[in-house]
């Protein structure tokens, strides 16, 4: 799989895409309502993409920024096979990736200039709220920025625009990101996502980071999954906050047909896949206590 991420024009997302994925993405584009991919690193890294737009019958126009609004370069290209080559080298980091392609140095305008400085007492706030959520690791730059901007409004104040809180988020993000870099071999949430996937192939919905609380999980979890599955296991994003504060992960379960005793299944399911993963649980076997996994490190690597 390659470390990247791929967003289509309807903004879903493909992460960690095979090379032959990738190729059939670049190949598809072309009609209404898909005629764009935007490719970014894992993890995500500000100012740095590659991108192509294509309508049938056209050019394929490809772009990559290279870490700064002054480095920003296309090409234009006149079939798919390129573009995919293009894309490979990138995504793999290959030396000499774009070489041999006859890109233009694009003018981009004015680089943004610097947000003013934040209140100290706003700026403190801020970044005890983007460093949660950095620790808890789901959040995209995004939906960071988008956070930091909203989190000190107060009727018409609005202390943060969304410049300072940008530049804020990307300043703490790169933190984070080499922080992470000296971290080596499958971290706890890794050793969950393993496990959850486990579930999911056989049969169990299961979710990570799932809606704001457990009344919208479980009015929202039987819509998530396959219509054929035979129950569910997700946490919520208030355990992802504890489990990030070293509190350890509590996790809901049951199964779809409401009995105890399907319910008590899926939790055995559940304990038997997360210990196969490495992970260990605490629960009774009754059917109405969570599912505590702890201990747990939580280091969550960033994604974007």
């Amino acid at each position: 799989m390659l470390a990247i991420n791929v967003k289509t024009e309807d903004w879903r997302r493909h992460l960690r895409p095979t090379a032959r994925r990738l190729d059939e993405l670049v190949h598809r584009i072309g009609g209404a309502g898909d005629r764009f991919l935007v490719v970014t690193r894992i993890p995500d890294l500000p100012d740095v993409f590659i991108q192509v737009w294509h309508e049938t019958g056209g050019d394929y126009t490809l772009e990559h920024r290279d870490g700064a609004h002054d480095r920003h370069f296309q090409v234009l290209l006149d079939g798919p096979e390129a573009v995919v080559a293009a894309m490979l080298g990138w995504a793999r980091l290959e030396d000499g990736w774009d070489a041999g392609l006859d890109w233009t140095l694009l003018d981009m305008g004015p680089a943004p200039e610097p947000a003013p400085e934040l209140a100290p007492e706003d700026r403190e706030q801020i970044e005890e709220l983007v460093r949660g959520l950095l620790a808890g690791g789901y959040g995209t730059r995004g939906e960071l920025a988008e956070a930091a901007e909203e989190y000190l409004v107060d009727g018409d104040r609005r202390p943060v625009s969304s410049e300072q809180a940008r530049q804020l988020v990307d300043r703490l993000w790169l933190e984070r990101v080499a922080e992470q870099a000296g971290w080596e071999g499958e971290t706890d949430p890794e050793r969950l996502t393993r496990a959850f996937a486990a579930l999911e192939a056989s049969g169990v919905t299961a979710r990570e980071h799932f809606t704001c609380c457990r009344s919208c999980g479980q009015a929202e979890i039987g819509g998530a999954g396959s219509p054929g599955a035979r129950g569910f296991a997700y946490f919520h994003t208030q355990c992802t906050d504890a489990a990030a504060a070293g509190h350890g992960l509590t996790l809901l379960y049951g199964g779809f047909d409401g009995s105890e005793e399907t319910t008590a299944a899926i939790g055995r399911e559940v304990v038997s896949a997360l210990a196969e993963a490495g992970l260990r649980t605490d629960w009774s076997g009754d059917p109405g206590q969570g599912i505590t996994v702890s201990p747990l490190d939580w280091r969550k690597r960033l994604v974007g």
